[in-house]
Order: structure tokens, then C-alpha cells, then sequence
């Protein structure tokens, strides 16, 4: 009972009443009217045949009953109950029916709420209560939930802005520590081996903790850029694989492209994307393999494809990567140089577009990585 749904709840709870008042019903007039039909067998005589062309008379006080009248009143009698009890299936089937479709339009609010709810992302909290013009029984209900949407709303604002101040506060220190520690390398050329490894240690975890300060103040920076450019996304993909031609030559890593779409956005953001999406599959690939990403336009939305040759990623961790510093691996994303942001920044600029991205697809031969993004109402294709 606990895994049907609310409609079919109600729907059997009705059947079931309605089942029980027939049967009660059925019983009632049943033993009311055979009864009466005894009563009536009972008090009926008759003559005997008719002969001479006299004419049969009736004689009240004559209790034999005549045979044949007494099996038609039980013939009527077996005919009552039995028409009687398929009334009584026909009235509950049809019951059933009825309660069925009008749960269903009664709880159509209910489902519209639940759809809804499942569209709630942390970009478009302000875009999610509901209206107050809603049935009597739904007025508290909406006003806890728009309540609930205010408080998230806020806990989001500000986490975005602690963050925000965070990044901004740690960028300028951290721009002083790596000037200072480039300047001493350059200075003592001549220092000891040992030494030597210690600067390039600090210089590059210097570096690594700019890069963090930037993500992160982009993403604190996110939902004030605009989203009103008219993106061709196959001259963008040229540029981020000729942006990443070094890297890739580097790892030996051939770079493919195939197909063509356009949507409204971010410029800067949706490059943001799938850079992250191909650096990210660069690092992570074997080296003579092949790094390959696909769009197109499928039903009003645009399908980006990202496939790599690395390690893969396990099951239980497909939904996890896009957290901000979640790593799979943490001594292999230090080799990769990885700092647990980029694919989180992927995510939010993927929800800020009104879109999604997850792991298509991932074995030991490679990972598709899927971004699904709205076209936009703007753009035409032909």
C-alpha cells in the first residue's frame, strides 16, 4: 500500500465504500424483497382446471399452493438476487472508474507543485514560489514552501558573497607571496639543490591557490553576468582547442571536433565551460589517445559531448565530481595539477544557462561528458 500513489490510494479507498454500500444495499433489498415475493407465493391459490366452460373462481381461503406459481416466484426470486449482485460489480467497477479521474483532477495542483519542485535549482530560487491564488487546502502549504524558497534564497546570497569576500581578500596576498618568491628564484640563482625544490614547491602551490581564489571568485560572480549573446559554438570550439593545442601536444593528445550548434548565453562563461570540460579531458587522458568533442541540436536544446581516453570515473562517484573540491583521486588530481573546481564551475554555469551536465557515459577506455543547454527563444536555425 505504501508504494501506490496518492490517486490509486483513493481511488480503491472509494472503490472499497462503494463496494460495501452496494453489499449492504444488495442484502438489504434482497431479503426485503424475497420476502414479500414469499409472502406473495404464500397467499396466492388457485382453482383447478378449467372445465364445462365454467369459469375458474379464486377461493382466499385455499392455502395449497399450485405448483407451477410456486416455481415461477422462486425463478423470480433466484433472477432478483443475481440481477441484484451484478448491479452491485457494475456500480463498483464504475465507482472505481469515476474516482480514478476525479482524484486525478482534484490532485492536479499536487502534481503541478511536485513538477515544479523538481525544477528548483540554486540559480532560480526567486522563480520558484508559488502563486497564492491556489485551492484553500494549498494556502498554508504554499506559504511554508515560499517561505522555504526566501530562507534558501538567502542562505545561497550569502555563501555566494563569503565566498566572494574570501576570494577577493586572498587574491592580493596571494599575488604579493608568488611576485616575492619569483623574484627571490630570480635573485639567487645559485642556491642549493634542496633549496631549489622548496621554492618550486611554494612557487607552485602559490600558483595553485590563485587559480582556486579566481574559480572561486567566478563563481561567487556568476549570476551577474548576463546571458543575452547569440553564440556560434563551433568557431568557440576552435578557439578552446587551439587555446589548448600546447597542453594537448604536450600529453600527445589529438584534438577532434565535429558538428554545429547555436544558443543564447554567456560568451565568456559558455567558453569558461567547455574549456574546463577539454582541459579536463586532456589531463585525464592517456597519452596517443584522442580527446573528441561533438555538439548538436536535439529538440530545442543543444547537446555538447566531451569524450576522453582516461581511467574513467566510478559509479558512486558520477554525481559527486561536480561538488566544489571533490576530487576522485587525490594524489592523481596533484599529479594532473587539478584543484577541485573546474567541473563545479561547469555545473553552475550549465544551471545559470537553465541546463544540465553529467556523466554520460565511463568505463576503463574513457568518459563522455554530456552538457544539455537550452536553445534560447532568440536564435534561428535553418
Amino acid at each position: 500500500m505504501r508504494r501506490l500513489s496518492l490517486q490509486w490510494r483513493i481511488t480503491l479507498m472509494t472503490a472499497l465504500l462503494v463496494c460495501v454500500m452496494c453489499v449492504l444495499m444488495n442484502c438489504l433489498i434482497g431479503y426485503s424483497g424475497m420476502r414479500y415475493m414469499d409472502s406473495i407465493g404464500s397467499g396466492i391459490s388457485a382453482c383447478g382446471d378449467i372445465g364445462d366452460g365454467a369459469a375458474a373462481s379464486f377461493d382466499p381461503d385455499n392455502r395449497e399452493l399450485d405448483e407451477e406459481l410456486t416455481i415461477v416466484v422462486s425463478n423470480a426470486q433466484e433472477s432478483f438476487s443475481t440481477t441484484n449482485w451484478l448491479i452491485t460489480i457494475a456500480v463498483t467497477l464504475l465507482g472505481g472508474v469515476l474516482a480514478y479521474f476525479v482524484s486525478g483532477r482534484a490532485l492536479r495542483p499536487l502534481r503541478a507543485f511536485a513538477s515544479q519542485v523538481e525544477n528548483v535549482q540554486p540559480s532560480n530560487l526567486a522563480d520558484m514560489k508559488i502563486s497564492e491564488d491556489v485551492l484553500p487546502e494549498f494556502k498554508q502549504f504554499s506559504k511554508s514552501f515560499n517561505s522555504m524558497i526566501d530562507r534558501l534564497d538567502e542562505g545561497f546570497s550569502a555563501q555566494r558573497q563569503f565566498t566572494g569576500n574570501a576570494a577577493h581578500e586572498l587574491r592580493t596576498p596571494l599575488a604579493l607571496m608568488q611576485a616575492q618568491v619569483e623574484l627571490f628564484s630570480v635573485e639567487h640563482p645559485d642556491v642549493g639543490s634542496e633549496e631549489a625544490a622548496f621554492l618550486e614547491l611554494l612557487q607552485e602551490q602559490t600558483e595553485k591557490m590563485s587559480q582556486m581564489t579566481k574559480t572561486l571568485l567566478e563563481m561567487s560572480e556568476l549570476r551577474s553576468v548576463p546571458c543575452n549573446d547569440r553564440i556560434e559554438l563551433a568557431p568557440m570550439v576552435e578557439e578552446v582547442l587551439a587555446d589548448l593545442a600546447p597542453l594537448a601536444e604536450a600529453r600527445k593528445i589529438a584534438l577532434e571536433r565535429n558538428g554545429d550548434a547555436q544558443l543564447i548565453g554567456s560568451d565568456t562563461l559558455v567558453y569558461r565551460l567547455v574549456f574546463n570540460l577539454v582541459e579536463n579531458a586532456i589531463r585525464y587522458s592517456r597519452p596517443d589517445t584522442a580527446v573528441r568533442v561533438s555538439t548538436c541540436e536535439e529538440g530545442g536544446r543543444v547537446i555538447l559531448r566531451v569524450e576522453d581516453s582516461g581511467p574513467g570515473i566510478p559509479e558512486q562517484f558520477k554525481e559527486s565530481i561536480f561538488q566544489p573540491f571533490f576530487r576522485v583521486d587525490s594524489s592523481r588530481s596533484r599529479e594532473y595539477g587539478g584543484v577541485g573546481l573546474g567541473l563545479s564551475l561547469v555545473w553552475e554555469i550549465a544551471a545559470l544557462h537553465g541546463g544540465t551536465v553529467e556523466v554520460e557515459a565511463s568505463s576503463e577506455d574513457g568518459t563522455i561528458m554530456r552538457v544539455e543547454l537550452p536553445v534560447g527563444e532568440a536564435v534561428t536555425t535553418a
